[in-house]
């Protein structure tokens, strides 16, 4: 099924060229125009084919068909239970398990794009996986997925402005006291191509972070990302001498937890076809709930 968006031409928007309207009042790329030409898309005003240079008049119903995505062929669809949060006809979102990466990767058999991609075959969709954010593989929470380009586009949009928000809840090693940021650069660690470290010559990286609750050894932060850089909770908690719990390969040790204590648990991004906020939360995975009820 193709997906098709239609607009009524405002006033305002009068005499506006289609192209002009289609990227500056609904912020499609210029590849994206570039894809519905020549990829297999229709552009039409009442229900007739026109060019990106028909002028606009008040009243007129501008659709948009894009073109049909090709699914990758790498991907294979897998059935596995999906926790459903959230779904309507442009976004899915997921509360992701740990020991489940986000895409496939070398090291894992499955992933959850590849249960959402089932998901969407099941439902005759004929989608490609659109990972708005990704979550290490040991990281649960909240996943968004787009179900089309457009979507995906708009919300990387609001991803580059700071819009959209992610906050996290970690345990960490040690008491931490009060609130804080950790304002450092991250880079690859020299000899690995998975570790990362905190180093002159990194990208710029700059996390917030406040107590929730103090127990004996631990704390429980919640922690909000101002930059995106790969493990950037796990190294800056590092760096601060904090290492997550159950992160040994940035200092944290197994003893109770056996992977990285760190749950995405709230995302906030403004809806641009319902056209407003929507706030989730996802509730800690039992392993980490059970060491927050210790007293």
């Amino acid at each position: 099924m193709a997906v098709k968006m239609t607009w009524l031409v405002l006033k305002k928007e009068e005499g506006m060229g289609l192209r002009e309207f289609l990227l500056r009042e609904k912020n499609m790329s210029r590849s994206m125009l570039t894809d519905i030409k020549f990829k297999g898309g229709e552009l039409l005003v009442n229900g007739t084919h026109h060019n990106v240079r028909t002028i606009l008049s008040e009243g007129d119903v501008v659709e948009v068909v894009f073109p049909e995505e090709k699914v990758s062929e790498t991907m294979k669809p897998r059935q596995m239970p999906l926790r459903i949060c959230y779904e309507d006809d442009h976004f899915l979102l997921i509360n992701k398990q740990a020991n489940l990466p986000t895409i496939p990767s070398r090291h894992s058999t499955e992933s959850l794009a590849e249960g959402v991609l089932y998901y969407y075959e099941t439902r005759k969709w004929k989608r490609t996986i659109h990972a708005v954010n990704r979550l290490d593989r040991d990281t649960s929470g909240l996943v968004l997925f787009a179900k089309h380009r457009y979507a995906h586009d708009l919300l990387s949009q609001q991803q580059k402005s700071k819009e959209m928000k992610r906050s996290y809840l970690a345990l960490v090693h040690g008491e931490v006291e009060g609130q804080g940021k950790v304002e450092a650069p991250i880079g690859r660690k020299d000899g690995s191509i998975i570790e990362r470290t905190v180093r002159p010559d990194g990208q710029y990286a700059l996390t917030d972070y406040h107590t929730i609750k103090q127990y004996s050894g631990f704390s429980l932060l919640q922690l909000s990302l101002q930059t995106g850089r790969t493990h950037q909770i796990r190294v800056h908690m590092s760096h601060l001498g904090h290492p997550l719990l159950g992160d040994d390969l940035y200092g944290g040790t197994k003893e109770l937890i056996s992977r990285q204590a760190l749950h995405s648990a709230k995302l906030e991004f403004y809806h641009p076809f319902l056209q407003k906020k929507l706030r989730f939360e996802a509730e800690l995975e039992d392993d980490m709930r059970t060491l927050t009820e210790m007293k």
